[in-house]
């Protein structure tokens, strides 16, 4: 059974009590009451399963712009004019004062250092995608973006969101929270005060998770880790950033964690009886068939790491990268 004292060289090490995990979210998906209807979308899993863990920025930009609980529903409109966010009922339009509002807003948010934000699906103003856009009163087409929640993404382009719906999808939940505690990790890194040691510490806690989502990614970041003294030090901690973000942006996939479970393995090469390395690879192989989920290899992997004392591996992220009690690499 693994403990706090075998995980502590996770995560854990690079998170601070006074930067918590701070992610926006739709305040219905809290359950509070102020749908267009007076009710809630309470999320279980938003509230009972990541709650714990997280300290929510409850955000309802239609009750905040000013609208009333209960209140007339409201819908995208193509017009002459664009897009528009109208009640339909009444055809009062409030476009102007849904875009004066999320930038105010937004201002406000970033002074907060969110890590990512959760939007209400299907939604006219917090909708990520999807959203149905109507013409005279007819469904025209679903590819809009709610316009409280298109701004946003269009102001904090590196911000990790998902909406409520999709983060019932097992890989689409891993890899938002992922990119939420590596954005918390960064954020807690500058806080902090990086220096170029330090920053070369992060980098190389991150290795082999970079790898699983992008190889091109991650070999840019160390050619730009290798620049240090080149440039100044601000703009390096800067480019490093938005280029950690761009990296964590494209999934995982199975053929990647594949071979990142095969890298790790050779470090066990003169470490393991034949016997041990046929277990590994057979469960490596496993993963890769979908026939057991991730934690399999990777438990086997930890346990001979902490065996017999693999430094390396036991300091990288990647085999402790998010609380265990989220159960996010559980699936297959």
């Amino acid at each position: 059974m693994e403990t706090e004292a075998t995980t502590a060289r996770g995560w854990r090490e690079w998170h601070d009590a006074e930067q918590p995990l701070r992610i926006g979210v739709s305040a219905c998906l809290l359950g509070q009451e102020v749908r267009f209807d007076g009710g809630h979308k309470r999320d279980r899993f938003v509230t009972d399963i990541l709650g714990p863990f997280v300290e929510w920025v409850p955000v309802c930009p239609e009750v905040e712009v000013g609208m009333p609980i209960p209140r007339p529903s409201i819908r995208m409109v193509s017009s002459e004019l664009g897009e528009r966010l109208v009640c339909p009922k009444s055809g009062e339009d409030f476009t102007e004062a849904m875009q004066a509002y999320s930038l105010q807003k937004i201002e406000q948010l970033k002074l907060l250092g969110l890590d990512g934000y959760v939007f209400k699906r299907g939604s006219p103003s917090c909708g990520m995608e999807r959203i149905p856009v109507y013409r005279n009163g007819t469904p025209l087409h679903k590819n809009g973006r709610g316009l409280y929640a298109g701004i946003l993404q269009d102001q904090m382009t590196s911000l990790p969101v998902e909406e409520e719906g999709r983060l019932n999808d097992p890989p689409l939940r891993e890899n938002f929270i992922e990119r939420v505690l590596c954005n918390n990790r960064w954020r807690v890194a500058r806080k902090r005060g990086l220096s170029r040691g330090r920053l070369v510490q992060f980098h190389q806690a991150h290795k082999l998770l970079l790898r699983t989502h992008d190889e091109g990614g991650y070999r840019r970041l160390g050619t730009l880790v290798g620049s240090a003294g080149t440039i100044p030090d601000e703009e390096l901690y800067e480019r490093y950033g938005e280029e950690f973000q761009s990296c964590l942006r494209i999934k995982p996939t199975v053929k990647r964690h594949t071979n990142v479970l095969q890298h790790a393995m050779g470090y066990f090469k003169n470490l393991l009886d034949s016997q041990e390395k046929r277990e590994l690879l057979t469960s490596i192989e496993d993963y890769r068939l979908g026939l057991i989920p991730l934690i399999v290899p990777l438990t086997l992997l930890r346990f001979n790491m902490r065996r017999h004392k693999v430094e390396y591996l036991l300091d990288q992220i990647y085999f402790d990268p998010h609380p265990k009690e989220l159960m996010l690499r559980n699936h297959c």
